[in-house]
């Protein structure tokens, strides 16, 4: 009955084998493509395509946002709750807050970063959201939703050539770039309260016009839950957490690790290395979930986690919680979540970010099943 519900709200909020597999170009995938005349070389794929599903909506029945408008803080403030997430993306002199109450409808938007062409991209099914450069060679990219999912992850599809991508991955599955990976940046799930702090003069997503979508609801309402289900899921399960645990994960060459949220809100500091990386990853609450209560700005604490390099000032330093924030036993300087020194000797300081994702525990698992899970 739960997964009945999900499916409708799912449908009606969009209505307003291995590497090297290859198979006759005249031969159709195991999967309806009748919505729209695809131009994509199905011949060409590198996973097995009967993994491949209908979400229900059509090619972008989930709307991209091409030509996103920013507004200063000041003006979001009329709409935008505090405790609501929003994904933080700093690149270069630059700073922008997405807020999910409008990804979650969209899923996916094309922009531009201090001249750096970007795709930031949450999928709610996943809880994933990534920021991708959109520059693969000499062409620059920008993407839509295939309306279909595996792993119950979103599938993007490049205009340029009709290729398609998994969200959580970055990974052309299908198509002529069939095995190109988007370059992630650093993206982090943080409190709005967060982003303003830190960026003050930063830019906030504005909610696209015309598009009459009910931004500031979650059509999603309860799903979340930890004793919950996947939606649409038909992968393998990991019996070492709960499927819809929030994890942290980190990856290094061909090195995975997930941090739990359960334990990262205990310890609220992790210091950790991997693959000869040393990084601290931090937890903080007061982050509302978007995927909890009928109203986002309503929602129940999900909290935010930030994942550094340890290092300024020429010397590596240890964090501990400190109240809300964090201090270095160091120099006494107070760190936030994003990562910057906001009061205390090293104040306006910014540790080194390190990319890392903030996902249900199934959707990661599903598709890096030899991660190692954290356990203090």
């Amino acid at each position: 009955m739960r997964e009945t519900a999900f499916m409708l709200a799912f449908v009606c909020m969009c209505c307003g084998s291995l590497p090297g597999t290859s198979r006759a170009a005249d031969d159709p995938p195991p999967f309806p493509v009748q919505d729209a005349p695809w131009r994509t070389d199905f011949s060409r794929y590198t996973v097995p395509l009967a993994d491949i599903i209908s979400g229900g909506p059509p090619r972008d029945g989930i709307p991209p946002i091409d030509e996103p408008a920013f507004v200063a803080p000041a003006e979001a403030d009329a709409w935008l709750g505090d405790r609501e997430p929003v994904i933080a993306v700093s690149h270069g002199e630059a700073a922008k807050a997405y807020p999910l109450q409008v990804l979650i409808w969209h899923e996916i938007v094309n922009d531009t970063v201090d001249d750096e062409p970007l795709t930031v991209t949450f999928c709610p099914l996943c809880n994933s959201a990534v920021a991708f450069k959109r520059r693969l060679g000499a062409r620059v990219l920008d993407f839509g939703t295939t309306g279909r999912l595996r792993y119950s992850d979103l599938i993007m599809w490049d205009r340029q050539t009709e290729s398609w991508w998994q969200q959580l991955t970055g990974e052309a599955i299908i198509g002529e770039l069939a095995g190109e990976r988007l370059e992630a940046v650093p993206a982090s799930i943080v409190s709005y309260a967060t982003f303003k702090e830190t960026y003050p003069q930063g830019f906030v997503l504005a909610r696209p016009a015309g598009l009459h979508r009910d931004y500031g609801r979650n059509p999603y309402t309860g799903y979340d839950d930890i004793d919950n289900v996947p939606f649409l899921y038909q992968g393998e399960s990991d019996p070492r957490l709960p499927p819809m645990e929030r994890v942290v994960a980190v990856s290094r060459g061909e090195e995975n690790k997930a941090y739990p949220y359960q334990v990262l809100a205990d310890k609220r500091v992790v210091d950790d290395t991997l693959a000869g990386q040393r990084f601290v990853v931090l937890y903080s609450h007061d982050t509302a979930s978007a995927l909890d209560a009928s109203r986002i700005a309503e929602a129940r604490d999900a909290g935010a986690t930030g994942v550094f390099v340890p290092q300024a000032d020429g010397r590596m330093l240890t964090l501990a919680a400190a109240g809300d924030q964090f201090a270095d036993a160091e120099t006494g300087t107070t760190w936030n979540v994003l990562g910057k020194a906001v009061a205390g000797p090293l104040a306006g300081a910014q540790l080194e970010p390190v990319v890392h994702g903030d996902y249900f525990a199934f959707a990661w698992l599903a598709f890096k099943p030899d991660t190692l899970i954290y356990r203090p």
